[in-house]
């Protein structure tokens, strides 16, 4: 146990601080820092001038992206114990309250960080590969949005152009769709690039691309939200994060929900795993025969590949734990 527990509230420009004693059970002292490392510096500077050794804190703020990342560095750097902690789960805690400003967060923070001291656990950065990869991965979204978008575009232009005979904006969107494509191709050699620099990650990669419905891309981001496997070992927590392990809804005996996923959920992953699931459906004989086995007895289709994607993941950990590829039983039975 700490004796303080220094709440952060990030923002662009700026870090709400607050200080909570332990042993006091109050809040020590609240003061405003540039977001640089000067004004972090002078964080460091204050704890101590209020006497407050930086081994007895214990510092927590939410995830906020590239904003919190200096804050990451500088902690690191000098060995600080710190907790970066989903924005919701600390909305979720707080219960009912009024008001909000950011040093009012801080403190709420701060008493947080406190109040969940025997559950924090502490954050470490990724490795300069896992941020590099990241930021590819980042940009990759951003570019396969734009396709997207591209082609919405081009499907209206064209039904517009049969009408007026005007070319212009349909060869301009074609154009710009192929510069996009180009781009994002480009970003998958650099991804396979920086995979290939570490050979841990080059074999786990290798692995889970043995399982059908699991590609390069799914691979990768496998990789980088387990940081190599190490930061989940349980799939089932993994599902729970992506947010396709089902949970029973019921209360007594007068309300009995159909089982159902959480809403509080990782997106990208689950629109991809999803993605995998249907192609595993189409390709791999043991899924499809699942697939129709559970239609025939009356399932939805979005229940089946939702348990479909369940069994992807799991096949995902079952390789990396065992090191060896994914063996195709096509007399194993569902």
């Amino acid at each position: 146990m700490k004796k303080f527990y220094v709440g952060i509230d990030i923002s662009k420009s700026k870090l709400d601080v607050a200080v909570y004693d332990a042993e006091k059970k109050k809040i020590a002292n609240k003061f405003v820092i540039k977001n640089e490392a000067d004004g972090i510096q002078s964080l460091f500077s204050t704890l101590k001038k209020e006497k407050i050794n930086l081994e007895d804190c214990w510092f927590c703020f939410e995830h906020t992206g590239h904003y919190g990342f200096s804050l990451c560095y500088e902690l690191e750097q000098i060995c600080c114990v710190y907790s970066i902690i989903p924005a919701l789960q600390i909305k979720l805690s707080l219960g009912m309250t009024r008001g909000k400003n950011d040093q009012v967060d801080a403190e709420r923070i701060a008493m947080f960080a406190y109040t969940f001291r025997d559950k924090l656990q502490p954050s470490k950065m990724s490795s300069g590969c896992f941020q590099k990869i990241k930021q590819l991965l980042t940009y990759r979204n951003q570019m396969v949005r734009i396709s997207t978008q591209l082609q919405n575009s081009l499907k209206s232009h064209q039904a517009v152009c049969q009408l007026t005979h005007f070319d212009y904006v349909v060869d301009e969107i074609k154009k710009q769709i192929i510069e996009v494509k180009v781009k994002i191709e480009s970003i998958d050699e650099l991804l396979m690039s920086e995979i290939k620099r570490d050979k841990t990650l080059e074999n786990n990669f290798n692995l889970l691309k043995t399982i059908k419905g699991i590609g390069p891309i799914i691979s990768i981001y496998l990789l980088v939200l387990t940081q190599n496997f190490e930061s989940f070992t349980d799939a089932r927590k993994f599902n729970c994060y992506a947010g396709i392990a089902p949970f029973e809804h019921s209360s007594g005996s007068s309300i009995r929900g159909k089982t159902k996923t959480s809403s509080l959920r990782n997106k990208t992953i689950k629109s991809l795993l999803f993605n995998g699931a249907n192609a595993a459906a189409l390709h791999d004989k043991e899924i499809n025969n699942y697939y129709k086995r559970k239609k025939e007895e009356g399932k939805h289709h979005q229940s089946i590949m939702n348990a479909i994607a369940c069994k992807l993941v799991y096949r995902a950990f079952s390789v990396i734990k065992r090191q060896s590829p994914y063996v195709t039983l096509y007399a194993q039975n569902f």
